[in-house]
């Protein structure tokens, strides 16, 4: 007898436990339902306002913020930014710290192979490099060089969406975006953490302003920006401009009434605006053109090789 009502109260006992632990558990499950819910919603419409409102995943809220004070239209930039193809590119944005103009091999570019190719381009452009010649009184030959380095005469446009890079850069100004960039650098090709975090700052404010040209040169072309690919620096079409040269100095080479840098006679035409505009005329010195055509990338080996090209395709 005395076993049997020792048996009744353990199982009474474990019975009550269980209740106790069911009763505990129910508020945390009725709190847990909902926010699993509310995460799967979000995952299931990463773009949508939803989980945009509520700051999940995008890293660009601060800079849409900026853009609207800035006086862009609040309902255009973040339907822009609501695009698929617009996102936080760390793997794009690290190359600035880890390239190296000297490691470049500009002398492929003057090969007899190369020459070749640049040959024929001024034979099958002639008709409107002889009419960026007469316009702009710059040298065609100057011009096809500027493009054979550039893009490889346009077979060579770059992949990289120009937004997500400058949208990238221009983000930086953020410590926890900017630590996002350092991590994404090798760890054989990181610089020094100082010298990153120096140029990081300096590079956003750049980021930024070539990104506010980059929507304002799209909409005056009626271009989606996040159409426009380019390098990983942001430059775009045949002749590589950044977006505040081609919104500035970009020209309409074919009369269409459109300027589009991926066009090559609106490319041709720009090239020669832009040297002219920097001051390149017939007959200035050797030193002069070199002063000028380094505007367009601060490298002495690229320039020079620019001149070498010229000298070959004139004979």
């Amino acid at each position: 007898m005395q076993k049997k009502i020792s048996y009744k109260k353990k199982t009474i006992t474990k019975r009550e436990q269980t209740v106790s632990m069911t009763i505990k558990i129910q508020p945390f499950r009725s709190k847990l339902i909902p926010f699993l819910l509310f995460f799967l919603i979000c995952l299931a419409l990463p773009g949508s306002l939803f989980c945009e409102e509520a700051g999940i995943g995008n890293e660009f809220d601060k800079l849409i913020q900026k853009l609207v004070d800035d006086g862009f239209d609040r309902e255009k930039i973040e339907q822009i930014f609501r695009s698929k193809e617009i996102s936080f590119t760390p793997e794009t944005v690290s190359l600035f710290f880890i390239h190296s103009e000297s490691s470049l091999d500009y002398d492929q570019f003057t090969s007899p192979k190369a020459i070749e190719s640049a040959l024929k381009y001024l034979d099958d452009n002639k008709d409107i490099l002889d009419k960026a010649e007469e316009t702009f009184s710059v040298d065609k030959t100057v011009i096809t060089a500027i493009l054979l380095v550039e893009t490889r005469l346009g077979s060579y446009l770059g992949t990289k969406t120009v937004i997500n890079t400058l949208s990238t850069m221009a983000a930086l100004s953020d410590e926890t975006l900017r630590e996002k960039i350092w991590n994404s650098i090798p760890d054989e090709k990181k610089p020094a953490k100082e010298a990153f975090i120096k140029k990081a700052q300096d590079k956003t404010n750049w980021g930024y302003n070539e990104l506010k040209a980059l929507l304002q040169y799209a909409e005056k072309e009626g271009v989606a920006p996040e159409s426009i690919k380019g390098s990983y620096a942001g430059a775009l079409g045949v002749s590589q401009f950044m977006p505040s040269n081609a919104l500035r100095l970009a020209k309409d080479g074919n009369n269409d009434g459109k300027i589009d840098l991926f066009n090559h006679a609106d490319a041709i035409f720009s090239v020669a605006n832009y040297l002219k505009y920097h001051g390149w005329q017939s007959g200035i010195t050797r030193q002069r053109q070199h002063e000028i055509l380094f505007l367009y990338n601060h490298s002495n080996y690229y320039v020079d090789t620019l001149l070498k090209i010229s000298d070959k395709l004139k004979g």
